[in-house]
């Protein structure tokens, strides 16, 4: 019997070893990281127009988007369960096919089955702001964005099914590319549906609505055609009779992805959450943690990048039941995980007011309070990207095993026990208002952490990976 090391690097794990391994997940992860930056450059772009156009703009979509990706990552996660699953089915057989096309097909159904439900909450999201005590203004404003923006999320969910399956393949250039012209439209349509240029009518707040519409629809639309057409894609005909039914490959992508799926929500809840409580301190502190967020999430890129690629790495070494090479792979991750995170604080602590200013004009009087804030807020957020990749990069090692029960419980605590529970002592008990918020924040994001590399060291002890 051959198990995974409880607490280090097996003995075996050359240096030689460990560098081609580490080669491989950087080729991977590289793209993964222009991907995923591109991809949220969609909604920076939407943050940086709209923080120019008005603060009451920003603060609006700052409260639809924080629900709208609430609730879509939910159903992202879902369709996580295809990159572990499709790297296992490379590493049992190089050259499958039926079995890729049958988890890819079935994705793009558990993305219509997410929707559905999705839908129904977003369509009533101005209810729903009201109800947690938000401005009544802002809830409107907020609820008509969300009843155009809604739409774009099946197609968006469709296009993430279809990264991962590139991204699987270990051809992650194609999602960059995609994701690079789905920039481009969103750049183009929110500059001239909000401000009104190219002869299109000023639409402010509603024009970045339609631009996240149009700019999700464009990624779907291109990303089917490279896979449709594209040579090393084209034979595994995704489209072809998509229609037909796959109930057990669907039963089992939802049993593995509606943990991830949780452990998602939970994660971007508790971010959501923290801009409803800063909703609730003032308006200034909601359009500072909208920044704030914003350049945290970009840093967070390089280590969710990683984690997307350990997840395929470890996946194809367990699909192969090589126990050495998977746990090369989950320390190469995290080791590199970690490197990246300290270059991404240094970089958040170094030039705050050049990032914040980005956004927010600090010439601006009546933003001066929201950019003061911003600040403040970017200085804690740059602490906790140590924590916050560790726990990226433990949770896809951990997906890489297809182990995703235990850390949708680490979530569920670390988050909302440790992490809502601080946030909202500190800024209410204690009155340290935004900035307590996300020492909350920080707080539940280093106990996941911890938990997180704690189940990979003991994954021995713990019968995962363990093969006869």
């Amino acid at each position: 019997m051959t198990a995974f090391s409880a607490t280090s690097i097996p003995a075996d794990a050359r240096p030689a070893s460990l560098r081609i391994e580490i080669r491989a997940l950087l080729l991977l992860a590289g793209p993964l990281v222009l991907g995923n930056l591109a991809q949220m450059a969609i909604h920076t772009t939407e943050v940086i127009i709209l923080g120019r156009y008005s603060v009451q703009a920003l603060a609006a979509a700052a409260l639809a988007v924080n629900l709208y990706f609430a609730c879509g990552t939910f159903g992202m996660g879902l369709m996580t369960a295809a990159s572990p699953m499709i790297a296992a089915e490379r590493g049992r057989r190089g050259h499958s096919v039926r079995d890729i096309r049958r988890t890819v097909r079935q994705g793009f159904w558990v993305a219509l089955a997410a929707s559905i439900p999705i839908w129904g909450i977003l369509w009533n999201a101005e209810s729903l702001f009201l109800a947690m005590g938000q401005q009544p203004d802002l809830s409107r404003d907020a609820g008509q964005f969300m009843r155009v923006a809604m739409w774009g999320l099946l197609p968006w969910l469709l296009q993430f099914v279809l990264r991962l399956y590139v991204s699987a393949l270990e051809r992650p250039i194609w999602g960059v590319i995609v994701t690079l012209c789905g920039v481009g439209v969103n750049l183009v349509a929110c500059w001239a549906l909000v401000f009104g240029n190219l002869g299109f009518p000023e639409m402010g707040l509603m024009g970045a609505a339609y631009a996240n519409l149009i700019a999700n629809c464009t990624l779907f639309i291109v990303m089917a055609l490279v896979v449709s057409t594209v040579k090393p894609f084209r034979r595994y005909r995704i489209f072809g009779r998509f229609w037909v039914a796959d109930w057990p490959r669907f039963a089992g992508l939802f049993r593995l992805g509606l943990p991830i799926a949780i452990t998602f929500a939970f994660e971007v809840a508790i971010f959501s959450a923290a801009a409803f409580l800063m909703g609730l301190i003032s308006r200034d502190s909601l359009a500072a943690h909208a920044v704030a967020i914003q350049i945290a999430s970009f840093a967070f890129m390089v280590p969710f990048s990683l984690s997307q690629a350990a997840t395929v790495r470890v996946g194809l070494h367990h699909g192969r039941r090589d126990a050495v090479a998977a746990s090369r792979a989950g320390w190469a991750a995290l080791g590199v995980g970690v490197i990246a995170a300290c270059a991404m604080s240094a970089i958040m602590t170094a030039f705050p007011e050049f990032l914040v200013g980005l956004f927010i004009d600090p010439a601006d009087a009546t933003a001066a309070t929201a950019f003061q804030l911003a600040l403040g807020f970017i200085v804690v957020a740059a602490i906790f990207q140590l924590v916050d990749a560790v726990q990226a990069v433990g949770a896809g090692v951990l997906r890489g095993l297809q182990d995703t029960r235990w850390p949708m419980i680490f979530a569920a605590f670390g988050y909302w026990v440790v992490g809502m529970g601080t946030a909202w002592f500190f800024a209410f008990n204690l009155g340290w208002d935004g900035i307590g918020v996300w020492i909350g924040l920080a707080a539940g994001l280093a106990v996941v952490s911890v938990l997180m590399v704690g189940r990979w060291m003991m994954r021995g002890r713990l019968g995962l990976g363990v093969y006869q």
